[in-house]
This record gives structure tokens, sequence and C-alpha cells, in this order.
């Protein structure tokens, strides 16, 4: 762990000690200045991760990355993010490591910025904001109101925490709710589920498309081409999930031919977002630069299942948010 985090739950780490077991927390700048180094278990915090992308890694990340390969009896990661879909996870899974995540702690914020995505689109914000920018007086009565949200059709896919949170939120503004999911399994009473199998058969039904779903080799390029063009002409799309589960060069050309009317993206499939992407300057786009789970409470939120699972570890407990 960083030396930051460390120095923030120095006391629940000795309620930990007390509890279930001693235990020696290193901090990973000791880790990084003695090469011999190795750990039990380690826990990848948010200040670790900084600003990297899994395409561009900060030195405290591969710092860490390194301490993690040459750590011959690690047996347990816990990470803050929810996804696992880096390599490095992949990689220590291989090797009999149990990794966790915090699948949950953000899940009311990431809710919270794709319902803000919904509602902007919906208002035609982006339209808006430009004519600001323009000091130009351009009302929406003037250039076709917007369609009412009461009445529309979203297909939400996925079905995890964030999923789970935004679909009532969806329901009290009267939108009629699809969920496409890894199961048919009722995501809840009264709400139409369909496994990721049968998503073609919905989505001309969809106003919205939300993505909130995984990355795995069931959900790459899921939104390809063909699923773009089977959306009812105008649909929205908007994605808090990976990048890697929308074909981006497909995408790019529905919302240039109108076949998608708006999009509001967290994520892409190269970040950051490089500077020549056609993304940036389509004028009913939202580009969030892979913020939709940032908020100032994640950080005690992580903690406090990291602390759970520690405890739980040391203890040799099935542990909480475990990789299957």
């Amino acid at each position: 762990m960083s030396a930051a985090t460390r120095r923030e739950l120095a006391d629940a780490l000795a309620a930990v000690q007390a509890a279930a077991g001693t235990f020696e927390a290193v901090t990973l700048d000791a880790a990084r200045a003695d090469g011999a180094l190795q750990v039990d278990a380690a826990f990848i915090s948010r200040d670790i991760t900084g600003a990297s992308t899994k395409t561009q890694l900060g030195d405290d990340l591969l710092a860490a990355y390194a301490v993690l390969r040459r750590s011959a009896r690690l047996r347990w990661v816990h990470t803050h993010s929810a996804g696992t879909d880096r390599p490095i996870y992949r990689e220590l899974r291989a090797r009999g490591v149990t990794v966790t995540t915090s699948a949950g702690a953000n899940a009311a914020v990431v809710a919270q910025t794709a319902l803000g995505g919904v509602l902007a689109l919906a208002r035609r914000l982006p339209q808006l904001l430009q004519a600001q920018r323009e000091h130009r007086w351009a009302p929406l009565n003037l250039s076709g109101a917007p369609p009412d949200l009461a009445g529309q059709t979203v297909v939400l896919v996925g079905w995890g925490a964030i999923a789970r949170t935004l679909q009532p939120w969806l329901a009290m503004l009267g939108l009629h709710v699809i969920v496409v999911r890894r199961t048919d399994e009722v995501a809840a009473p009264g709400v139409p589920t369909l496994r990721f199998d049968a998503l073609a058969s919905v989505l001309p039904q969809a106003d919205w498309l939300i993505l909130a779903c995984p990355l795995n080799e069931q959900t790459r390029h899921l939104i390809d081409a063909h699923a773009l063009q089977r959306l009812k002409r105008g649909a929205m799309l908007v994605n808090v999930a990976r990048g890697e589960v929308v074909d981006e060069g497909a995408l790019i050309e529905s919302l240039r031919s109108g076949q998608v009317g708006g999009a509001c993206l967290d994520v892409f499939e190269v970040e950051p977002l490089l500077p020549a992407s056609p993304l940036w300057r389509l004028p009913q786009v939202m580009v969030l630069p892979h913020s939709a789970g940032h908020a100032a409470g994640n950080t005690a939120r992580v903690a406090a299942i990291f602390l759970h699972n520690l405890e739980r570890w040391l203890r040799r407990e099935s542990l909480f948010n475990e990789v299957a």
C-alpha cells in the first residue's frame, strides 16, 4: 500500500491486528527501495494508480506491479477499482493469486453520472452550451422541442451495483427499462430481462442504450456496427462500462450518420482519448475523462471493503468481491 494509505488507516490496521492477527504493513516506497522485498498481500489504492490508464502506466503503478510480479509468495491483491480488466490481474489469477475488488464503492456515483448523461442529452444541454459559448440565443422550441422522457425505452446492459442503483431512478422518470445481463434471471419485479445473446432482439425498441457491464470476452465489442444499426434511429448511448464494450469506429460512423442521435461517453478504447479522435468534435457527444466514479467519499468506502477483507484473509475466511 502507499505511505499515505498506511498513515490514513493506521488506527484501523491496528484494530484489525488486534482482532485477527499480526502482520507488517509495508509501503510501496519501502518495497521499491528494497528490490528483494516480497509481500504476501497487496492493496492497490487509488493514489498508486493515479492518472494511469490501461495503456499509459505511471511510475508508482509500474513499481507496484514489479513488487507483485517478484513476490513468489503473493496470495491476495485488493484493488480500489470495480473492474479487473487490466492485464496484470489476469496474470496474477493465472498464478493462483486471489484478486478482490472494491465493486459497489462508487456505484451510486457512477449511476448519478449515467443519469446526468441521460438528462443532459434529453434536454439537449450540449447544444445549449454550444450556443452559450457562441453568445447565441437558441430556445429549444425553435429547433424542435425534445421528446418527453416518460414513455421512452431504455435498454440497460449489465446488472451489477451500478445498474441496480440506476434502474429505479430511470423508472421514476417514467422510462421503461429492459435489462440485458449474463443470465436471464429476472433482474427485478416487472423488469423484462434478457441474456447478452438476446441483445439484438431488443435494440430496435431502444430510445436509450446504457452500458454498465463489466468488460470480458462476452462483452468486448458487444456493441458493434450491427448492434448500432439495429437501434431505433436517433437512439442515445451512455457508456459508463468500459470503452472496449463498443466498437468506437462504428460508433463514430453511426453518430455522423444520425443513426445514433447522441452519446455521453466516460470510457474509450484507448485512454486518454487521442486528440485526433472525431469524438471530441462531434456536437452531440459528451466526452468525459473516465471520471464517472470519482467522488470524495470513495476513499473511505474502498478502505472499508479492504479492511473487511483483510480481517477475513487473516482468519482464512472467504473474501468479499472475489473475482471468479
